[in-house]
């Protein structure tokens, strides 16, 4: 700290080397600490022992709620008493402060008792010296918007030039400018880093524990942080992502911890249910709605009742059963297959879906009122790709899990398992977790390398390409081979591909969906994609 000097306005004053040294002064309090707290205060202490600038003040904006009229206070000030400073609140255009907040320009009054827009809200004239006096008000911006004023007094009779003062000001100001930006940067990290561990000891603590749900990737743990924050709610939650996500974990997570966990979770895939049965399974059938039906049956909403329905892959739902489940979602009643009461139900529905429903409802495939109605509370599942962080503790969990089931003693290199990390995995956890399974099957050693586990990535696998138009049938695989199959893109067979399987197997598309390594729905959806259905 320079030495304490109480006449700065002296004959013969080295003002360029006070400049220098107030700058100097300065920097070195940014250097020793970031607080602008800190380095404010003192900056218009050095102000007014080195330049005569007195009665500094910094007035910055007050925090307000939206619609309501905007203020700014003194935050900081040297000269002033800790009353006269808590008089300096100003609103948006009143006075000289308020000028500078409104425009963004800088105001000088040369004669503070001349200017009528000079309130001497903080300091009255008789506390002030008897000379003129006049008064410097400069905006102070974080990212070009003013956030605040930096002001101060000045006798007008000194040696110094006024325009001397506004330049050396305006570094100033400038400097308070970047203080403050950085004071909002290192408070937004700090918010987010603080919210990353609130969500991780959340995810630790009451996800994975809980749910099953292994990671710690951002992705999934803001995917957790939505579902934790709707759980509590009555609303109808939808999974969206690609096949192999985890989705019915999620759905399960939901159920455990929202007010219905102890009662029943039931899951329903709808692309395993014929179409034929889509109504007696979902809504139960009374005795003798059809031939067989020798007693009544309650369906998946009934023994859901009180508890929590999951129906995956709504997607494949038909156009005929939509219209009831929305009537049953919309009333929350239901009327069984050869019924005509009214069963009154209550249900939280979680649906899922790897399809985009948007563009199904735009092709005429899925009802509009119904996606409304389901896409209350969105979820995406992030892709395992996109959570490269979780696939080590999901590859040593399913190893672990995997030796249990198969009384197997097999581990992953430390290069294993980067090269694991390194995989795109299109088919997601799912296709991981069969992967594992196949390796410690399948592995020659305890300790699987890199270099060992090659063999079983899909690149390394023959079936992995689709076969061409002219191919034969393959051959059926020996026992203990091609345990798991490997997962293809959507669009990994073109539509001739298909015809031409077809066309091989008479129509018959159990078949043709088993000579292109696909299962039935597999090559079913890949027909629709292709326009062939």
């Amino acid at each position: 700290m320079p030495p304490h000097r109480t006449d700065p306005d002296t004959p013969g004053t080295d003002w360029h080397a006070q400049e220098l040294l107030l700058m100097r002064e300065v920097m070195k309090l940014v250097g020793r600490s970031l607080a602008p707290a800190f380095v404010l205060r003192e900056m218009l202490h050095l102000m007014s022992e080195l330049l005569g600038l007195n009665r500094g003040r910094m007035v910055l904006a007050d925090e307000a709620a939206p619609g309501a009229e905007r203020t700014a206070s003194i935050r900081h000030a040297y000269g002033l008493t800790a009353e006269e400073a808590a008089r300096g609140v100003f609103r948006w255009g009143e006075g000289i402060t308020g000028r500078v907040l409104a425009s963004g320009l800088p105001a000088i009054v040369q004669d503070v008792d001349a200017e009528p827009l000079f309130l001497f809200r903080t300091v009255a004239r008789a506390q002030l010296p008897p000379q003129t006096v006049a008064f410097i008000a400069l905006p102070i911006e974080v990212n070009g918007a003013t956030v605040g004023v930096l002001a101060c007094h000045r006798i007008r009779s000194r040696q110094r030039h006024l325009n001397d003062d506004l330049a050396l000001l305006r570094i100033l100001a400038t400097l308070a400018g970047q203080l403050l930006q950085l004071e909002q940067l290192v408070a937004e990290e700090r918010r987010q880093l603080a919210a990353r561990n609130e969500a991780l000891e959340r995810a630790i603590d009451l996800g994975s524990a809980r749910y099953g749900l292994i990671g710690r990737s951002p992705a999934l743990l803001r995917a957790l942080g939505e579902l934790e924050r709707v759980s509590q709610s009555q609303a109808t939650v939808l999974l969206l992502g690609e096949s192999g996500t985890g989705k019915e974990l999620f759905a399960r997570a939901v159920h455990l911890a929202s007010g219905r966990r102890d009662q029943p979770f039931i899951k329903v895939n709808c692309s395993a249910i014929p179409d034929t049965l889509f109504e007696s399974e979902l809504f139960g059938y009374e005795r003798g709605a059809f031939t067989g039906a020798s007693t009544a049956r309650a369906g998946w909403f009934e023994q859901a009742n009180s508890g929590t329905i999951f129906l995956d892959e709504i997607g494949e739902l038909p156009l005929a059963m939509q219209s009831k489940l929305l009537r049953t979602l919309q009333e929350g009643t239901l009327v069984r297959l050869g019924g005509t009461r009214e069963i009154r139900i209550d249900v939280r529905l979680v649906a899922a879906t790897n399809r985009d429903l948007a563009r199904e409802v735009q092709a005429g495939g899925f009802r509009q009122d119904l996606y409304y109605r389901l896409n209350v509370i969105p979820i995406r599942l992030p892709s395992l790709r996109e959570r490269r962080e979780d696939v080590r503790a999901l590859a040593l969990h399913f190893v672990s899990r995997a030796n249990q089931a198969h009384q197997r003693n097999v581990n992953l290199a430390p290069d294993a398992l980067a090269r694991l990390e390194a995989h795109d995995w299109p088919g997601n956890i799912r296709e991981l977790g069969n992967l594992i399974e196949r390796l410690v099957l399948l592995a020659d050693h305890t300790l699987v390398t890199a270099a060992a586990l090659e063999r079983f990535m899909p690149e390394a696998l023959g079936d992995a390409r689709p076969a061409p138009a002219s191919a034969p049938i393959p051959p059926a695989l020996p026992a203990g081979a091609g345990l798991v199959r490997d997962y293809q893109s959507a669009g990994s067979h073109n539509a001739q591909t298909l015809q031409d399987a077809l066309t091989r197997h008479q129509g018959n598309q159990s078949r043709a969906a088993q000579s292109l390594g696909l299962t039935l729905r597999q090559f079913g959806y890949r027909l629709r994609k292709a326009g062939l259905r």
